[in-house]
């Protein structure tokens, strides 16, 4: 772990990204309140420090020496805690392929997924994950052997967290007709129309499934209902666009609210402070 830790303080960016396609790195020394974010669909380790997530009414808190997977990508809030920069927050993120989770799905018996994850799990990393990790991160200081060795090296690292605590979850990136994937279909709709009003029977009928077994599953996989999910978005969103604007009234409408009272009422209820006296935090992942 030191190994990892000393290269992961090396190369960690503002941006978090290397030169490793598709790995992260990040380096965070003030905890600071709680903020809003995006998960992504990521394996994240941690090297040094302890995060905490909430994810609707679930809070997740994950430590040095092991991971959490983010099967879908879900709006979450968090902090580091009790990290300063003398002891940062350190951690590597594998962004989750599901082409490549297929291919290993392909090639081995793996057994199909039964029954829907939910979207965030956190367990211990073995010695092998370490291990394997310890390799991905080491290649960050040889880049011509990272092009030859580094697809290799993140293979093995979805085989170990595939067929370990949180396999399931991951298998079902990799199939197509998985649950999970009815689920995804309807989170990047609601995503991507997060500003208009819809009937849960309508994103249903997108994402494949009856009403009743959709919002049974999607609040399985989210901790939250698709409407809450919806309100989650709308209020991340508005978040951002404040940090630019402190025109309340033209945000709120912008994010779907027909009521700027009943904006700033959920804003505050969801962030402890008016929209109007926010202040701009830099979003953290869930790396």
């Amino acid at each position: 772990m030191d190994e990892l830790r000393a290269l992961i303080a090396k190369h960690a960016r503002p941006d978090l990204t290397t030169a490793i396609p598709g790995v992260l790195v990040s380096r965070t020394t003030a905890g600071g309140p709680p903020a809003p974010s995006m998960t992504g669909t990521i394996l994240a380790f941690v090297a040094q420090g302890r995060k905490r997530i909430a994810l609707g009414e679930r809070v997740y808190d994950y430590r040095a020496g092991q991971y959490l997977v983010a099967s879908i990508d879900m709006p979450i809030t968090g902090n580091y805690v009790d990290i300063s920069p003398s002891e940062p927050a350190l951690g590597l993120g594998l962004v989750l392929d599901p082409p490549a989770v297929a291919d290993l799905l392909l090639a081995h018996d793996f057994p199909k997924p039964a029954g829907i994850p939910e979207g965030l799990a956190v367990s211990d990393a073995s010695p092998e994950l370490v291990d394997a990790v310890t390799r991905l991160a080491r290649l960050l200081d040889r880049p011509a052997e990272a092009r030859a060795l580094a697809p290799l090296v993140k293979q093995e690292i979805l085989w170990r967290v595939m067929t370990g605590e949180q396999g399931a979850a991951v298998r079902h990136l990799g199939t197509q007709d998985s649950g999970l994937s009815h689920i995804a279909r309807a989170v990047r709709w609601i995503r991507e129309n997060y500003a208009e009003s819809f009937k849960v029977e309508n994103v249903a009928r997108i994402a494949g499934m009856s009403e009743s077994a959709f919002y049974r599953n999607f609040q399985a996989v989210t901790a939250m209902s698709p409407i809450q999910f919806q309100k989650q978005i709308r209020l991340q969103e508005a978040r951002l666009l404040l940090a630019t604007t402190r025109d309340v009234t033209s945000v709120s409408h912008r994010v779907g609210y027909d009521s700027p009272s009943q904006f700033s009422r959920e804003y505050r209820r969801q962030f402890g402070a008016p929209p109007s006296q926010d202040a701009k935090l830099t979003p953290q992942p869930a790396l």
